[in-house]
């Protein structure tokens, strides 16, 4: 059976993200050579990522001597829902069109499918919308049971 994936850059904004969220209490901002050493992610494309979380108001950042990014927002207000549509766009189970428009359902048995694949993107976004990156930060540190 197929899978409904992340992409890497889904799971590279999480695990910088998570990065900061375990070095919250630091002083000051965490500069993107720190995350990419902590997180063993690829600097350049980290830089992508950053700004990308950015846009969407996940982070801020502080330029010159010192600088970073820090969290703009509480950790647990911040889910991974949050985190891969800010660098992926909206969490589907395919780009495959919305039931009765444009001509969606002019073959046999496309809307019934148009509506199972909307479907489970809505539970794979629910699924997502469940974990807060405080709460991963918390599993991350053995304080909370993993997901089963």
């Amino acid at each position: 059976m197929g899978e409904v994936k992340v992409s890497t850059r889904g799971d590279y904004a999480s695990r910088a993200l998570l990065s900061l969220a375990l070095h919250a209490e630091e002083d000051g901002p965490t500069s993107v050579r720190d995350i990419a050493d902590r997180t063993g992610l690829p600097q350049p494309y980290l830089e992508q990522i950053l700004l990308a979380l950015k846009g969407a108001g996940l982070v801020r950042s502080k330029r010159g001597v010192g600088g970073g990014y820090v969290l703009a927002r509480d950790p647990h207000t911040i889910t991974l829902a949050d985190i891969v549509s800010a660098v992926e766009g909206p969490i589907v189970a395919g780009d495959f069109g919305e039931p009765h428009t444009g001509g969606a359902c002019d073959h046999e048995g496309q809307c019934v499918l148009l509506a199972i694949w909307g479907h489970v993107g809505d539970e794979m976004r629910k699924l997502l919308d469940g974990f807060t990156l405080a709460e991963i930060a918390e599993m991350a540190r053995g304080a909370q049971a993993w997901p089963d």
